[in-house]
């Protein structure tokens, strides 16, 4: 079975999907022995490992280079792996360097806002594709900084309009990050598609936090959004065990994690 048919199966039998970003062999081995549905690649990479303020300066180069120590350590987990900034300006740029990615190890890429196009060309070419929608780091000045999108009904009908043409072009999977949960779950109903959500609330078919923030050892500020796994626990592996049966048995995200 493919890992499409996999998230596909899990969105119809109700089974929620739990994902982490993963950016090393050791952690995607402990992951995998733990449970976890998928690996993702994030180009957060360059705040939690580089601390950089954002993740425009993450390049192609880091992405491969970090897909393949995943790669290494997880021999039987989804990898999917970030387009990073300005890496899919184009189709054919965009096919050039999920090519590369898929090369390094990836089994999916995932890019960032309503990008058909894009989508369709990939997807022509055989690379399976993860959209994400609502809040994008990517365009975090554009958007004025870490805000909750889609609340107004203009921001809401602009989200719903840009899954469904994603969805029509062909993606996979779709991440939605910072939007209201009522409008979350209108999209994953509207969708045939699995979501997957961080900041979303619980209706998505899965959800995903960046690995130091579940651990808790992020120095920045925490998003609401994000729990402390490791508190109270005998240890990381017991933090990821705790983080996958929370996601499966639906107690994360609370109210406390949703807008």
């Amino acid at each position: 079975m493919s890992i499409l048919d996999e998230f596909s199966g899990m969105k119809a039998r109700g089974e929620k999907i739990a994902v982490l970003t993963c950016y090393d062999a050791s952690f995607a081995n402990l992951m995998e022995s733990a449970g976890v549905n998928a690996l993702l690649v994030g180009d957060s990479l360059g705040m939690v490992l580089r601390g950089a303020k954002d993740t425009l300066g993450v390049t192609m180069a880091d992405m491969i280079y970090h897909t393949r120590c995943v790669a290494a350590g997880a021999q039987a987990t989804a990898i999917i792996t970030d387009l990073p900034y300005s890496s899919d300006t184009s189709p054919g740029i965009a096919l050039d360097n999920a090519s590369r990615l898929m090369q390094a190890g990836a089994h999916m890429v995932k890019l960032e806002g309503g990008k058909p196009q894009i989508v369709r060309g990939l997807k022509q070419s055989g690379i399976p594709v993860c959209g994400h929608l609502g809040f994008t780091p990517q365009s975090v000045h554009q958007l004025g900084g870490y805000k909750v999108q889609g609340r107004d009904e203009a921001g809401a009908r602009k989200i719903l309009e840009d899954a469904l043409a994603l969805q029509e072009a062909g993606i996979d999977l779709l991440v939605l990050e910072m939007v209201p949960a009522s409008l979350a779950c209108q999209i994953t109903a509207r969708l045939a598609i699995p979501t997957i959500g961080i900041g979303a609330g619980t209706g998505c078919d899965g959800q995903v936090l960046v690995l130091h923030d579940m651990l808790g050892i992020y120095p920045g500020k925490t998003p609401k959004f994000a729990r402390n796994f490791l508190q109270g626990t005998g240890g990381v592996q017991d933090a990821l065990v705790r983080y996958v049966r929370a996601v499966k048995d639906g107690s994360f995200p609370a109210a406390e994690h949703c807008f």
